[in-house]
C-alpha cells in the first residue's frame, strides 16, 4: 500500500512538472510568434470646391496682396506652369483673404477642418467608437501647438482618458510612414490594439510673403490635404484588414550639414520667416534614397536579384555601367511621395520605373498637390479607385523629408480591394490618368 501511496505522489509531481512545462512552452511560443501588423482602413481628405485656387487666381491673389515685388511673382509663375499641379488643388480660405490673414486662429482652423474631418469619416466608416482607439499619433510639421494636435482630437472625440497619444512635429514629409514605424512598435508591444494616425500639414503657418526664391517654392508645390489611418495588431481584425505590414525602414543623413538643411525653417534677409528648399536637395535625395534602398533590398528582393547584384559589387571595376536591382521583381505598385515633379522623375530613373508604375503619384500631385506626409496615402487611394490592387500584392510606399529623411514601407494586400465609397477618387476618377504636359501657360504672353 506504501508503495502505491509513493507511485501516485510521484506521478502527481511527475504530472505538475508536465503542466508547468506546457504553460512554459505556451508563454514561450506566444513571445517568440511574430505578431503581426494589419491596415484595417484609410481615408484622405478631400476639400471643399471653395478651397480650389486655380493658379490665376492665386497669382492674382499674390499680386492684389501687394506684399511681394513683381519679380518674385514671375519666379512663381513660371515654377507653377512646370510643376505638373492642376487647377483643381486647394489651400485654406485664409490665404485666399486680401490682405493675408496668417494667425494662430487661422492655422488652427486649419487643422482641425482636415483633422476632424478625416477621423469623423474613418470612424463612421468603420463603425467605430472613438473610445476604441488604443493609439493616438498625429504628425504635423510646422505646426505644433499647446495643447498638442493629440489633444485637440482626443477632446474633440472624447477619447479615453488612458490613451496613449504621440504629437510628432517637424518630421517632414516623411513623417507619414515614420508614423506607421511607430505605431508598428507600440501595437507590437500592445498586442491586440488599434491605433489611429492622422497626418496632415498646415500651410498658413508657413506660407511665405518675401522674396527668397528657394523659400518661394513652398507656396509653389503644398496643397491642403490630411489623411486618417487605421492599424491594429488584432488577430481578430485580420478577416477586415485590407493589408499586412511587411517591413518599414527608416533612413536618416542629419548627420550631413549638407543634408541637414538643404529643407530648411529659417528667416530671410528682411526678417521674414519661411521653409527654404535648396538646390542640394535631389542629389541629397539620392544619395539617402539609395541608402534605404540598400537596407531595404535584402529584406524584399528574390535571391536572383540579390545574387546579382553581388556579383557586380565583385566585379564592378571590369564593369563601368552601374547595375541597380529590379526592384519591380520585389512590387506590384509603388507610392512615391508627391513632392514634386523633379522627385517623381528622380524616382522614376533610379528605379527604372515604367509610365505606370508613377502614375498613381504623378496623379496624386496633378489632382491633390503636394499634401506632405499624407500624399502617400492619396497615391494608394488611387491604386484602390482604379482597382489595381489585389490579393496578393506588394506596394512599396516612400517618401523623402526635412532631417534629410527617406522612410519606405511595405504592405501586402490581404484581400480583395474594391473601392468604398467615401475614397475621395471615385466621383472623378474615370478622367485619370490624363496627360499632364510638362509647361503650361498661365501669364498673359
Amino acid at each position: 500500500m506504501s508503495e502505491l501511496t509513493t507511485l501516485l505522489s510521484s506521478s502527481g509531481y511527475i504530472f505538475e512538472i508536465f503542466i508547468s512545462f506546457l504553460v512554459l512552452h505556451l508563454i514561450y511560443q506566444r513571445v517568440k510568434r511574430r505578431v503581426k501588423v494589419y491596415l484595417l482602413d484609410f481615408t484622405c481628405y478631400r476639400s471643399p470646391d471653395s478651397n480650389r485656387i486655380p493658379m490665376s487666381t492665386l497669382l492674382e491673389t499674390i499680386y492684389l496682396a501687394n506684399q511681394i515685388d513683381q519679380e518674385s511673382i514671375d519666379f512663381q509663375a513660371r515654377v507653377l506652369e512646370r510643376s505638373w499641379l492642376s487647377n483643381q488643388t486647394s489651400i485654406p480660405l485664409s490665404l485666399t483673404e486680401i490682405p493675408l490673414k496668417k494667425s494662430l486662429t487661422s492655422v488652427q482652423t486649419e487643422t482641425m477642418t482636415t483633422l476632424f474631418t478625416s477621423v469623423d469619416d474613418l470612424l463612421k466608416r468603420n463603425k467605430l467608437s472613438p473610445r476604441s482607439i488604443d493609439i493616438l499619433i498625429t504628425n504635423c510639421s510646422l505646426h505644433a501647438p499647446t495643447p498638442s494636435l493629440t489633444a485637440m482630437v482626443i477632446n474633440k472625440f472624447h477619447m479615453r482618458s488612458n490613451i496613449k497619444s504621440f504629437s510628432l512635429s517637424g518630421m517632414g514629409c516623411a513623417a507619414g510612414i515614420l508614423s506607421v514605424s511607430l505605431a508598428n512598435d507600440l501595437l507590437k508591444v500592445h498586442r491586440g490594439s488599434l491605433a489611429l494616425i492622422l497626418s496632415t500639414e498646415a500651410l498658413n503657418t508657413h506660407w511665405y510673403i518675401g522674396k527668397d526664391r528657394s523659400m518661394l517654392l513652398t507656396n509653389c508645390l503644398f496643397r491642403m490635404g490630411a489623411a486618417a489611418v487605421l492599424m491594429s495588431s488584432d488577430e481578430n481584425h485580420k478577416v477586415n484588414a485590407k493589408y499586412e505590414l511587411l517591413h518599414v525602414v527608416r533612413t536618416n543623413k542629419a548627420k550631413d550639414d549638407r543634408a541637414y538643411r538643404c529643407i530648411y525653417q529659417d528667416i530671410d534677409s528682411e526678417s521674414k520667416q519661411g521653409v527654404s528648399i535648396t538646390k542640394d536637395v535631389i542629389n541629397v535625395a539620392g544619395d539617402v534614397l539609395k541608402m534605404n534602398l540598400t537596407s531595404l533590398g535584402p529584406l524584399v528582393l528574390p535571391y536572383k536579384e540579390l545574387l546579382q547584384y553581388v556579383l557586380y559589387k565583385i566585379y564592378k571595376p571590369r564593369r563601368p555601367s552601374y547595375y541597380s536591382p529590379n526592384f519591380k521583381k520585389a512590387f506590384e505598385h509603388f507610392c512615391i511621395h508627391t513632392g514634386g515633379r523633379a522627385v517623381i522623375q528622380a524616382m522614376e530613373m533610379n528605379l527604372n520605373l515604367n509610365k505606370e508604375d508613377i502614375e498613381p503619384s504623378k496623379m496624386t500631385l496633378h489632382r491633390f498637390g503636394n499634401t506632405s506626409s499624407s500624399s502617400v496615402w492619396y497615391a494608394l487611394s488611387y491604386l484602390e479607385a482604379k482597382r489595381r490592387v489585389k490579393k496578393g500584392d506588394r506596394v512599396l510606399q516612400i517618401a523623402f523629408g526635412s532631417g534629410f529623411k527617406c522612410n519606405s514601407a511595405v504592405w501586402r494586400c490581404i484581400r480583395e480591394v474594391e473601392p468604398d465609397t467615401g475614397n475621395k477618387w471615385l466621383d472623378f476618377i474615370e478622367s485619370y490618368p490624363v496627360d499632364v504636359p510638362d509647361s503650361i501657360s498661365i501669364r498673359p504672353r
